[in-house]
């Protein structure tokens, strides 16, 4: 009989091969109760503490954990030691026999929210799609604000209602009010958005009342993963003057299983669009070592129908910076800590991130199979994907981000 394959014997090209490496957490049906520290490979997980305890690892107690708190707490030395040991792991022969039955096949798994978000923001860092929203809102003023360009301007989120890729989002409901209507009303949103982004997951903290400068961002930063900031575009209309976004935000937001760290995205890393504004020096990142950016693809469906294909390389403002910011005034960082790029829209029209943007304030609906759309229906199904350029012409996977839309209680 031909021998058979292993699971980490991977087809040409897999966008989960051992450059990739995504951190999860996972329970299995026979120990359903019990959250692990898992290691995608290809379409499999890799119990991460179970390996290092059966390889007599000393990285074993930072994986043999429920979540992944304690190793976003070990800092960069370690960061980059454990993904050594896991590139090891999966690649050189002699480890097979331990690793192989450690291996539990991805569709018998559930995937948890991978670590305790201890606070988010989001940011609005697209120039694209705060122009777009500026024309929608401001036709005949400036679409962008007169601070866009001085600073990345963000909110502060809600923590707790972070929830996992596969969690349903219920609608929400609230106050909204019409421009043409004489009082507000209190019922479900009806104009239920999607915000395509990309959230960045803080590993180390630092001490409060000293900012965190452009060149600590990968002391601090230990990863990313695909977000979708959810938004009742209605409750957020009526509510946000003078304050800005709460409970058409705070309802949920929805993270992907996997959080990919930055190590596997080097080959990604690419200069931010050209700045026509002088940056004051605690963002200007003209003399930095590595370009700020990260050329990130990512894919946006609706019931399986793609949307849009917004591209991350577009991003007026980095990820180095936005943590600049958050920082300056000397706030301090804890483990856990998450925070959103803001929605990322191209130039082109296909390659707007939010429905706002692509129907226009739903002016013009989206043709998808099932009928038109111009904000979300109950029973739709969002769906973002991405990948990003990896090292020797490979793609790093980035997994997905989803969540279907549920009637409000």
């Amino acid at each position: 009989m031909p021998e058979q394959s292993s699971p980490l014997d991977l087809a040409e090209g897999d966008p989960f091969g051992p450059h990739n490496l995504p951190y999860g957490v996972f329970s299995t049906p026979d120990r359903a109760g019990e959250q692990r520290v898992g290691v995608r490979i290809g379409n499999h997980v890799l119990d991460a503490g179970a390996a290092a305890l059966a390889l007599g690892s000393p990285y074993a107690q930072l994986l043999a954990q429920p979540d992944l708190t304690a190793l976003l707490a070990a800092g960069r030395n370690a960061w980059r030691d454990v993904r050594r040991a896991l590139t090891a792991w999966v690649t050189v022969p002699a480890h097979r026999a331990d690793i192989v039955p450690l291996l539990h096949p991805l569709d018998t798994v559930t995937l948890h929210l991978p670590y305790q978000v201890a606070d988010y923001v989001d940011f609005y860092a697209s120039e694209h799609h705060a122009t777009n929203v500026g024309q929608i809102f401001r036709p005949d003023g400036d679409a962008l604000t007169p601070n866009w360009k001085h600073l990345p301007i963000g909110y502060h989120g809600r923590a707790g209602t972070v929830v996992v890729s596969g969690t349903d989002v219920v609608r929400p409901a609230g106050q909204r009010k019409a421009p043409a209507d004489p009082a507000p009303v209190f019922g479900p949103s009806v104009k239920l958005d999607i915000e395509a982004e990309v959230g960045f997951v803080v590993g180390t903290g630092s001490e409060h009342g000293r900012p965190v400068p452009l060149a600590d961002f990968r002391e601090h930063v230990f990863g990313l993963s695909l977000l979708n900031d959810w938004s009742a575009r209605d409750i957020q209309a009526w509510e946000y003057v003078p304050l800005g976004p709460f409970l058409g935000k705070s309802f949920a937001t929805s993270v992907s299983a996997w959080v990919t760290p930055l190590e596997a995205l080097d080959a990604a890393r690419t200069a931010p669009p050209a700045r026509d504004f002088p940056l004051l020096p605690y963002l200007d990142d003209a003399e930095e070592d590595e370009p700020g950016g990260y050329d990130l693809r990512l894919s946006v469906a609706i019931n399986g129908q793609v949307v849009a294909e917004p591209p991350f390389s577009t991003m007026y403002w980095t990820a180095a910076q936005q943590l600049a910011q958050m920082t300056v005034n000397g706030a301090s960082l804890r483990t856990g800590d998450l925070y959103g790029s803001g929605t990322v829209s191209g130039a082109e029209p296909a390659q707007r991130g939010s429905l706002l943007e692509l129907t226009w304030n739903g002016r013009d609906p989206l043709e998808l199979p099932e009928g038109e759309r111009t904000f979300l229906e109950d029973g739709d199904t969002v769906t973002i994907t991405a990948w990003a350029p990896g090292p020797d012409g490979t793609r790093v996977g980035l997994g997905e981000v989803t969540g279907r839309i549920v009637a409000s209680a």
